[in-house]
């Protein structure tokens, strides 16, 4: 039975994967100065680099989770055409968005009684997300049936490491990860919290150090301490700062046993809340 792989917009997966597996993209929205702006992947509507130009232009910007109806607008017409859905949504953690698709499911099961419908919370957000949608690509590729990768996805989603750092603590702030005064303190002192996500898709800080470097040092042990040795994939994730990507890039190939390193944007729904110079690693980790 034909399946489609779906996820949102805040999976931050290369333009370049999402045709090679055939990825419906939700969009999701965010307000910039009060002008919504609906983003795809194809960044149609506003490129990234634009988007974190205007944050550094003193502009503000807010994310709405996705409403139930635009889940049944553009899951009807591949229920129409005979294709069972499989969507991977954001992290239950971090928003509502998997709840809505919850809701939506129920409707469009009323009336496609026949099709098979999965929503699944990955626990696993913005490049982390594409990472994941990656390596599920790669699963149905290989021709793995849509009940099998169901079950694969809960088995592996708590597998997915998340590492990552901000340069802006401010926009932490914002989200109330961080008080005004520890945000006014890190800065001050080049403070770079170590952030992961949690058994149930939810941020923690794990550790602060100072300065780039020793951020990037953290992560980069982390890939060596913890990365399954029969998935070496890495993703890195960078908010507007390529540079470092690239050249964090190079040193976990000279320093760790990767042996796929990829980087990607993180997209303007994340970055509402991370800010320009995010960088982070993903990869599959063995417990």
């Amino acid at each position: 039975m034909s399946y489609r792989l779906v996820s949102d917009a805040t999976l931050d997966l290369p333009m370049d994967l999402v045709e090679r597996y055939n990825i419906m993209v939700v969009p999701m929205a965010f307000t910039l100065d009060g002008e919504e702006v609906l983003h795809y992947p194809d960044e149609r509507n506003m490129s990234i680099e634009d988007f974190y130009s205007a944050l550094k232009d003193g502009k503000t910007s807010v994310t709405s989770q996705i409403n139930p109806t635009t889940y049944v607008d553009l899951f009807t017409p591949v229920l129409e055409a005979g294709e069972d859905i499989l969507y991977v949504a954001f992290t239950s953690g971090l928003s509502g968005t998997y709840q809505s698709a919850l809701l939506a499911k129920g409707m469009l099961e009323d009336d496609f009684p026949e099709r098979k419908i999965y929503m699944i919370d990955s626990l696993c957000a913005s490049a982390g997300l594409g990472f994941f949608m990656n390596l599920i690509g790669q699963k149905k590729e290989a021709g793995m049936s849509m009940d099998d990768l169901q079950e694969w996805i809960l088995e592996k989603r708590n597998h997915v490491a998340h590492w990552f750092t901000v340069d802006d603590l401010f926009h932490l702030q914002r989200g109330g990860r961080l008080s005004f005064a520890e945000a006014m303190l890190g800065s001050a002192l080049k403070i770079k919290p170590i952030i992961s996500v949690d058994e149930k898709g939810k941020l923690y800080v794990e550790s602060k150090v100072r300065g780039n470097k020793k951020g990037e040092e953290y992560m980069i042990a982390k890939i060596n301490d913890m990365m399954d040795d029969e998935e070496r994939t890495v993703f890195i994730g960078h908010g507007d700062c390529e540079e470092r990507a690239v050249a964090l890039k190079e040193k976990i190939e000279a320093n760790t046993k990767a042996t796929n390193v990829r980087i990607t944007k993180i997209g303007p729904i994340i970055g509402s809340h991370t800010g320009p110079g995010m960088l982070a690693v993903l990869f599959m980790e063995k417990d």
